[in-house]
């Protein structure tokens, strides 16, 4: 069953002899609990793609459907919403709040929507992440690894319809890195998550069940 569905989609930036094509015309889609790797070279327009898909951005033309709705179609208040229930974001450099502590953080979306924090579903993400010992301990109190760990956790609290990971090995060390994949191989099995990983590494891509390739702003 398809999950995401990308159509025709450009993105430039500037005009004139000043302008950029990002993305040449991208179509793909993903069924739902694929695991799916990107793989592209520095600028060759992946985190654009990627950004697009997760409705950080919006594309210059073309289409985005997410779970069978068209998210370009959304204002930018459903947008954020959908964002926030349907979409979970890794990011490279973590991206978490300094003043929370792991709980905290990996159930900071449910507190931004109001939502109950369901505790079983919680201590079953703590476990399985490995942070059980480390759960009420700051940012600045956790290695990279553990961060990241706690980044993938706050993607999964609320089953999003699609995982998105940006780099997520790109800020760690060898050792650090192979465990953060094997996390998201596991993340992607026992709870049929979608998850689409863009790197520059194609060893780590090859834990995927399918590579795309992109080269300058093409599926190649």
């Amino acid at each position: 069953m398809e999950i995401l569905r990308v159509e025709n989609l450009m993105k430039t930036y500037g005009v004139g002899s000043a302008k950029v094509i990002a993305l040449d015309n991208v179509s793909f889609s993903v069924d739902k609990g694929e695991f799916v790797a990107i793989v592209g070279a520095s600028g060759s327009g992946k985190s654009t793609l990627l950004h697009l898909i997760g409705g950080v951005d919006r594309p210059t033309s073309g289409k985005i459907f997410i779970d069978n709705k068209e998210i370009n179609r959304y204002n930018d208040d459903e947008l954020a919403i959908f964002r926030r229930r349907q979409v979970g974001l890794i990011y490279q450099f973590y991206n978490l709040i300094p003043i929370l502590n792991v709980e905290e953080n990996i159930t900071l979306p449910l507190s931004l929507d109001n939502r109950e924090i369901d505790f079983n579903k919680l201590n079953e993400l703590i476990r399985n992440l490995g942070l059980e010992s480390r759960r009420k301990h700051l940012p600045s109190e956790l290695s990279g690894g553990q961060q990241q760990r706690t980044s993938i956790g706050r993607a999964l609290i609320t089953s999003p319809a699609i995982i998105l990971a940006d780099e997520p090995t790109g800020n760690l060390d060898s050792k650090s890195s192979g465990e953060i994949v094997e996390l998201l191989k596991k993340s992607n099995k026992d709870y049929k998550q979608t998850i689409i990983m863009i790197t520059h590494d194609l060893e780590i891509a090859k834990v995927a069940d399918r590579i795309i390739k992109i080269e300058d702003g093409k599926i190649v």
